[in-house]
C-alpha cells in the first residue's frame, strides 16, 4: 500500500516537538497514510458523517474539541483493522454565509436588481449597505468562502485529523445540490414534500421563513396594557403586551370553566379605535390566572394564536408584513382612518403610536407595566420573530402524522447513542413537534428549488402545476435554467413559465452528508460500500436539527437508519462556565494554541473531555498534555539508546512489567469498543508514566550493561506505547516511529495482549519499594544517587520482591537489602 513507502528516520541528538506539525502533515499527505481504499467490501470498513462545519467566519476550541473525538475513533478503528471512511465537508451555504457577505462587503441582495459584470464591493463598508443583484451578492459568498474555507483547512490539518482531503465536499458544489434536489423531487413524488400557504414564524431581519428547531427562547422587555373592548354587557378588559394588534384581532378568547366569562360565550365586542366586531370564544389554551383571564387572538402575534385561529376557524386580519412594518393598507373590514396613523411603521413605533391613541380615546386603563416576557427568536436572529402568511415548501416529519413521528421514534431506539442518556433529547424533540420541517428560504445563497411553474392568461403562478426536471438535468437553477419544452424568452410572460425563487434551508442539504460523502446515485460502487455508515459524531444542540433530520431523510428514502452509532460531544465552557460562542465574545481561537503548545497538547486536552460531558476549557490541562509529548521523545530516545541486542524477555521484573503493558492494552481496547476514549487515554497515561518513573530506573542498570532481557522489554514496550498513543498524539508518536520504524505508526496494528507468564504484582511490589527510598532520601534532602546502606522490606511478598531485589540495589544504590516475611509492608531505609 502507499502510505507503507514512509521510511524511518535518523534520531535527532536533541528531539523536540517544534516543527513536528509541518513535517507529518506534509508527509501524510504526499504518501497518502489516510486515503481511503475503496477496493475493501463494506464489512472491512468503518464509514464516518462527519460534521461540515459552517465556513461563516472562524473556528474556536470547541470545535476542536468535538471534531478531534472524531478523529480519535477514526485513528483507533484504522489501526483496529478497518479500512475508514473519513470525509471531511463544507457548509458554506445558508444564513450565516450571507449574514457574514453583508458585514464583510457592505453588500445586500436585492433580487429586483439587474447583474453588473463590473460590480465590485467598496474597500471600506460604508454604514448603509449597497443593494446589488442576486447573482453579485452570490458571488461574493463564493469568494468569501473561499478564502473561509482555506482557512478552516490549515486549521484541520494542523489539528492532525485524519481525514481523506480527497473526499472534501461542499454543500453548494454542483454535485451537493444534485443531491439535494433529487432527494426533494423524491420526498415531492412520494408525497412527504408539499408546499402550502399558512402562517409562518418569519425573520423580519433576514426576511426569511424560520423552522421550529431553529427557534430560540430570549427573555424580552415588553409592557402589559389593560385596554377596554365595547361589550353589549359593559367593557370588557384585555392585558396584552401587544396592542398593535389590535387592528388585526379577530376574537377574543377565554378557558371553558372561567365563571367570569361563561355569559360572553358566543356573545361579540367590538375593538378599540377601529370598531370592528369580533366574538368571545371559549378555548383550554386560555389561562385563567394570566391577566385578566381574557385574551385576543391576534392573526397572527404568536404560535397559540395560530393554534386558535386554526382549530376555532377564525378569520384572517394581517397587519405585519415581511419587513417588519405594519402593511400599507389595512385588513378587510378595519377602518382605514385610524390605521393610516399605523401604517408602515415599524412594530415597535406602531405599538407607541397605539398606546397613544388608545390613551386619548380612553380606551388604556391605567399605564402600561413593564414585563419581562419569553419571545421567540431566530437562533441567529437579533429582533423577535413576526408570524405571517407565506407560502412554503414543507417535508412530512412527523409533526402533524402520528404514525410517522412513532416510526421516527422507533428510529431513535435502533440507534446506539454515546452516551446512552442522548436519546432522550432526541424523543423529546420528536414527541414536541407541532408541525411538519419547513424548508423553504426567501434568501438567496443556497440550494435553489428544482421547480417552474405555469403563468396562466393573466401572468398569475399555478402553484397546483409545478413544472418538474428530469432527475439527469440536475443540478438546475430555475432563475437562470429553462424547463422542458420552453424557451427563454417564455419566461415570465402569461402563458409561458416562471421560477421558484426560494432556495432550501441549509439543514434540508445538510440532513443528506451521507449521501453527499458518499455520492449517492452517481458513484453505486462507492455508496454501497460506505452506507448506511458507522457513526455520526456531533455536539448535543443540534440533535434536534441535524441528527433528526438526517434520520428522517434517511427514513423517508432508504427505509433505514443512516448510521448504526450516534456519538454526542459536550460544549465547550469559558472559566465561568458559560457555553463558549461568538455572540457572547467568549469564544478562544484555536491557532494560537496550537502554535504555543503544540496539536498534541491541544488533542490532549480535548481528549480529556468525554463524550456528552459539557468541559471547561482549562489551559492548565494544555500544559500537561505538552509535558506528556516531550516526555515520550525523552523517554524513547533513552530506550532506543541502547539499540537492537536481540534476545528474549526473562527476567522476573521485565515479564511483569510486560504482563501489565498487556492488561493495559487489553483495558484501553475494551474503552475505545465502549466509544470511552477518555478511558483508554487513562490508561496509556497512568501506564506510561509508571513506565517512566519506576520501571526505566529499575531496569537502566542492566540496560547499561547490555542485557538482553531489559534491552528487549523496553523497545516492545516502546512500540506499543506508541501505538496506544497513536490516535491521542499523533505527531509525536509518528515522530518517534520514524526512528526505528517504516511505515506510519497510524497504519500499524493497534497492540494485542500477548500473555508471557510475567506477574504484574512484581513491578507493583518493586515500584512501592522503590518509591518510599526515594521518599527517605528526599525527606533527609540528600541526592537520588545517595547510598543506602541497609534497605529492610517486610510483608507478606517478600516472594514478589526477591525477584526484583538486584533492580532494587541498582536503582536505590542499596549495599544491604534485608527481606522479612510480615503481615503487611513496611520499608524501613538507612542512608550511608
Amino acid at each position: 500500500m502507499t502510505q507503507q513507502r514512509l521510511r524511518h528516520a535518523a534520531m535527532p541528538e536533541k528531539p523536540t516537538l517544534d516543527g513536528l506539525e509541518q513535517v507529518w502533515v506534509a508527509r501524510w499527505e504526499d504518501e497518502g497514510v489516510y486515503r481511503f481504499d475503496r477496493t475493501r467490501e463494506r464489512p472491512e470498513i468503518f464509514s464516518i458523517d462527519t460534521p461540515p462545519p459552517t465556513v461563516s467566519g472562524s473556528l474556536h476550541v470547541g470545535h476542536v474539541f468535538s471534531y478531534t473525538h472524531t478523529d480519535i475513533m477514526a485513528r483507533y478503528k484504522r489501526m483496529a483493522g478497518y479500512e475508514v471512511f473519513y470525509p471531511i465537508g463544507w457548509d458554506d451555504n445558508g444564513l450565516p454565509t450571507e449574514r457574514r457577505v453583508q458585514n464583510v462587503y457592505g453588500v445586500r441582495g436585492d433580487a429586483s436588481l439587474p447583474y453588473d459584470p463590473e460590480f465590485a464591493p467598496p474597500d471600506k463598508p460604508g454604514k448603509r449597505e449597497i443593494p446589488i443583484s442576486r447573482r453579485n451578492f452570490v458571488e461574493l459568498c463564493h469568494k468569501l468562502t473561499a478564502i473561509d474555507e482555506q482557512a478552516f483547512e490549515e486549521v484541520w490539518r494542523r489539528v492532525g485529523l485524519s481525514v481523506d482531503w480527497s473526499l472534501l465536499y461542499t454543500t453548494i458544489g454542483d454535485d451537493s445540490r444534485a443531491v439535494s434536489q433529487r432527494a426533494f423531487l423524491r420526498n415531492l413524488a412520494r408525497g412527504e414534500a408539499y408546499l402550502a400557504e399558512a402562517p409562518t414564524l418569519w425573520d423580519v431581519t433576514f426576511r426569511t421563513a424560520v423552522a421550529q428547531a431553529e427557534l430560540e427562547d430570549r427573555e424580552w422587555p415588553g409592557a402589559f396594557h389593560r385596554i377596554s373592548f365595547y361589550g353589549d354587557q359593559g367593557p370588557v378588559f384585555i392585558e396584552t403586551t401587544r396592542p398593535e394588534l389590535i387592528p388585526a384581532c379577530v376574537a377574543l378568547v377565554a378557558h371553558p370553566d372561567d365563571e367570569r366569562y361563561k355569559p360572553l360565550f358566543g356573545t361579540s365586542v367590538l375593538t378599540p379605535l377601529f370598531g370592528v366586531e369580533v366574538p368571545i370564544v371559549a378555548h383550554r389554551l386560555a389561562e385563567m390566572d394570566k391577566g385578566s383571564g381574557i385574551a385576543m387572538i391576534c392573526t397572527f402575534g404568536d404560535v397559540t394564536d395560530v393554534t386558535w385561529w386554526r382549530e376555532l376557524g377564525l378569520d384572517t386580519r394581517s397587519v405585519i408584513g415581511w419587513d417588519g412594518r405594519l402593511l400599507p393598507e389595512p385588513p378587510e373590514g378595519v377602518d382605514g382612518e385610524p390605521y393610516k396613523e399605523l401604517a408602515g411603521k415599524t412594530v415597535h413605533s406602531a405599538r407607541e403610536r397605539i398606546v397613544e391613541m388608545l390613551r386619548e380615546s380612553g380606551d388604556l386603563d391605567g399605564e402600561p407595566k413593564p414585563v419581562q416576557r419569553t419571545v421567540k427568536f431566530y437562533e441567529r436572529g437579533d429582533k423577535p420573530l413576526e408570524i405571517v402568511t407565506t407560502r412554503q415548501w414543507y417535508i412530512r416529519n412527523g409533526g402533524r402524522d402520528q404514525v410517522l413521528r412513532e416510526r421516527l421514534l422507533e428510529r431513535g431506539r435502533e440507534l446506539n447513542w454515546h452516551p446512552p442518556h442522548m436519546r432522550v433529547r432526541y424523543d423529546n424533540w420528536v414527541e414536541g413537534l407541532n408541525g411538519d420541517w419547513l424548508i423553504s428560504r426567501q434568501r438567496f445563497f443556497g440550494v435553489p428549488f428544482p421547480v417552474w411553474y405555469k403563468l396562466d392568461g393573466s401572468g398569475n403562478r399555478l402553484h397546483d402545476e409545478p413544472i418538474l426536471p428530469p432527475e439527469e438535468m440536475l443540478p438546475i437553477d430555475p432563475s437562470s435554467d429553462v424547463p422542458p419544452g420552453y424557451t427563454e424568452d417564455q419566461r415570465g410572460v402569461p402563458g409561458g413559465f416562471a421560477g421558484d425563487t426560494d432556495v432550501m434551508d441549509t439543514w434540508a442539504t445538510s440532513s443528506l452528508t451521507p449521501q453527499l460523502a458518499g455520492r449517492w446515485e452517481t458513484d453505486d460502487d462507492l455508496f454501497r460500500r460506505v452506507f448506511p455508515m458507522d457513526l455520526r459524531s456531533q455536539s448535543h444542540e443540534i440533535i434536534r436539527t441535524w441528527l433528526f433530520a438526517t434520520v428522517t431523510r434517511s427514513h423517508l428514502e432508504f427505509g433505514s437508519l443512516p448510521w448504526s452509532d450516534a456519538a454526542v460531544s459536550g460544549w465547550i465552557l469559558d472559566p465561568d462556565r458559560k457555553k463558549m460562542s461568538k455572540s457572547k465574545g467568549n469564544v478562544v481561537t484555536p491557532m494560537a494554541l496550537l502554535e504555543q503548545y503544540g496539536s498534541d497538547a491541544v488533542r490532549y486536552w480535548a481528549a480529556n473531555g468525554r463524550y456528552g460531558v459539557d468541559t471547561a476549557f482549562d489551559p492548565g490541562q494544555l500544559k500537561v498534555g505538552r509535558r506528556l509529548a516531550i516526555k515520550i521523545l525523552n523517554a524513547s530516545k533513552f530506550v532506543l539508546g541502547f539499540g537492537d541486542v536481540g534476545g528474549e524477555v526473562t527476567e522476573a521484573l521485565d515479564l511483569s512489567m510486560l504482563a501489565a503493558l498487556d492488561d493495559a492494552v487489553a483495558e484501553a481496547g475494551r474503552a475505545f469498543e465502549s466509544y470511552d476514549h477518555t478511558r483508554a487515554l487513562e490508561v496509556a497515561e497512568r501506564f506510561f508514566w509508571s513506565f517512566c518513573d519506576d520501571y526505566l530506573e529499575l531496569v537502566k542498570a542492566r540496560a547499561y550493561e547490555g542485557d538482553a532481557s531489559a534491552v528487549v522489554a523496553l523497545r516492545r514496550a516502546l512500540e506499543t506505547q506508541l501505538r496506544l498513543f497513536a490516535p491521542f498524539l499523533p505527531f509525536v508518536t509518528e515522530e518517534v516511529w520514524s526512528w526505528w520504524r517504516e511505515g506510519s505508526v497510524h497504519r500499524a496494528a493497534w497492540p494485542q495482549a500477548a500473555p508471557g507468564g510475567g506477574d504484574p504484582a512484581v513491578l507493583t511490589v518493586a515500584s512501592e519499594i522503590l518509591r518510599r527510598v526515594r521518599k527517605a532520601k528526599s525527606e533527609a534532602k540528600q541526592s537520588m544517587r545517595a547510598e543506602v546502606s541497609r534497605l529492610t522490606v517486610t510483608g507478606p511478598e517478600v516472594a514478589l520482591v526477591r525477584l526484583a531485589q538486584d533492580d532494587l540495589c541498582g536503582a536505590g544504590n542499596v549495599e544491604e537489602f534485608v527481606l522479612e516475611p510480615g503481615e503487611s509492608l513496611t520499608v524501613e531505609v538507612e542512608l550511608g
